[in-house]
């Protein structure tokens, strides 16, 4: 029954989004990489929340929540800020360019050589980081939920690598020959399914903890286990208070506002009105994220009196445990949904970044929109390969998937958000000043975090947390970007020139919906305090 579930709702899916998308021109690069700029505001949450909330989110989250509590809720609550933040400042400057990517938008405020190293930049995040990380949740996901290594007859190890192949396959049919809008419209879908779903999970595990009452279950929780309910955290905990103020900032705000895999939903935006809708629906929701990743972990902790081998196990075991069996076929496709989508998603704009910004640049200037696409597709095919190739080689991995996917990111999160914001709020910044900063910050980030730190540990010197790290250097980029103009400023001002790809008259409830986001987050963090 299960597996008749699981089919059935996964095939409906696909039907649904080549439905949707068998009139999109898919030979053109609007058509393909920005869904034909058709996206409306329901249709960019869904994909954005979907995009974001996938395995290496859901997994690697409640991984921490078991270990560590509550305070890992800062990277679901904080981002609804960031968002808002998109909403106001970021996407209209995107929408006036008329941009596909966001190293498009670099290139026109410095200039080609700052896009080229942004775009790598992306390239390699996602390649080493993003989509190995999803691969490996989801896969570790589904195994331990279905007993996969069981039915096979083989080790933990081995049926990874068996189901990284498939996860990566499907999804990399998917995100190469469907484009954009088939990636959207799929998870618009599968966003409905992953929320009602997610929201069952922590539902029926508290209600097995509160002998069939949901309340019961939770105050039986918070009683048995206050330190996993303290907001605060101690020194010790995965996120201290005080990151909220230097690197979970930057985190967010590089994630919401500056990431592609992100960003390109919002991009392929009808208007900005849409664009903005989109993104505080999308925040609304979010601010509720911590009820789906979070507190199933806790959940986890408790029933299993906080005795797992590996903590990125957490959530599977929780499912497998709480939720009943009919409707562990449609959860498993729910999150099968989820794992392509992250993992497409990030596909789709890989092949994006290199079909735009490298074959078209510097390989074939005379290429033609249908050269472009199939050049696109053919990059996507090899970064899929060698993702699938890595994925398994996470097993395991010291600190939890989670906390190996944010740290990575540092290399690339803290030099693009400089730039971008930099970019946006001055004028006379410069290209030379923009791509010292990048290589510096990838460089010396890298440095501390792999050479420095492991040596500080191993003497017990003191290392700061990668959060407080990022936010240092953060400043510090900026500063350098700013000295170095100094010496070589840009020659004129930059004057952003409105492209009049889409209408940018900006939507009227913007202001009173981005407060009431902002004033809904901080009240959480002084009722939990």
């Amino acid at each position: 029954m299960g597996l008749i579930s699981f089919a059935a709702f996964t095939l409906l899916v696909a039907v649904i989004a080549w439905w949707s998308t068998r009139k999109t021109d898919e030979t053109s690069s609007d058509g393909y990489f920005l869904g034909g700029r058709s996206l409306t505001g329901p249709v960019i949450a869904g994909s954005l929340l979907l995009t974001n909330l996938s395995t290496e989110q859901i997994v690697g989250m409640n991984g921490v929540s078991f270990r560590d509590g509550i305070p890992i809720m800062a990277y679901e609550v904080l981002a609804a800020i960031a968002m808002v933040f998109t909403a106001f400042v970021l996407l209209p400057k995107y929408l006036k360019s008329g941009i596909a990517t966001v190293p498009q938008f670099l290139e026109d405020r410095y200039g080609k050589s700052t896009k080229t190293i942004v775009s790598l930049l992306f390239l390699l995040g996602y390649a080493i980081s993003m989509l190995p990380t999803v691969l490996y949740s989801g896969a570790l996901a589904i195994n331990t939920m279905f007993d996969i290594p069981e039915m096979l007859g083989t080790g933990p190890k081995a049926t990874l690598w068996i189901t990284v192949w498939a996860i990566g396959i499907i999804g990399s049919i998917y995100a190469i020959f469907g484009g954009l809008k088939a990636v959207a419209v799929s998870d618009s879908i599968n966003a409905v399914g992953l929320i009602v779903g997610g929201s069952l999970i922590p539902i029926f595990g508290l209600m097995k903890i509160g002998d069939g009452n949901v309340f019961k279950g939770l105050k039986t929780l918070t009683t048995a286990l206050p330190e996993k309910f303290d907001i605060i955290g101690g020194p010790d905990s995965d996120v201290p208070f005080l990151t909220l103020f230097t690197g979970m900032i930057i985190v967010n705000f590089y994630y919401w506002g500056t990431n592609q895999a992100i960003i390109q939903r919002a991009l392929g935006a009808k208007n900005l009105k849409e664009g903005q809708k989109g993104l505080l629906l999308a925040a609304f929701v979010k601010i509720l994220g911590p009820f789906i990743v979070v507190l199933p972990g806790i959940i986890a902790f408790y029933l299993f009196n906080g005795d797992l081998a590996n903590a990125d196990e957490a959530y599977p075991m929780v499912v497998k445990a709480v939720l009943p069996l009919a409707f562990i076929g449609f959860f498993a496709a729910v999150l099968f949904g989820a794992i392509l989508s992250s993992f497409n998603s990030a596909l789709n704009s890989s092949v994006t970044l290199f079909g735009l910004d490298f074959y078209k640049e510097y390989i074939n200037k005379d290429a033609t929109e249908k050269q472009v696409v199939k050049a696109g597709k053919t990059f996507g095919i090899v970064l899929a390969l060698f993702s699938m190739a890595i994925a398994p080689l996470l097993y395991g991995v010291q600190g939890g998937v989670f906390t190996y996917l944010q740290e990575l990111n540092g290399t690339h999160s803290v030099p693009i958000l400089a730039i971008v914001v930099v970019g946006i709020f001055t004028k006379r910044v410069s290209s030379k000043a923009a791509n010292i900063a990048i290589l510096f910050s990838a460089i010396v980030y890298l440095l501390l975090l792999y050479v420095v730190r492991p040596m500080c540990i191993e003497s017990g010197a003191y290392f700061p947390h990668f959060l407080h790290l990022m936010g240092a250097l953060f400043v510090l980029v900026v500063i350098i970007m700013f000295v170095v103009s100094k010496f070589y400023p840009r020659e004129t001002d930059y004057l952003q020139e409105y492209s009049k790809q889409v209408d940018i008259t900006p939507w009227k409830f913007l202001k009173p919906v981005g407060y009431a986001v902002v004033a809904a987050v901080i009240g959480l963090y002084i009722y939990l305090s």
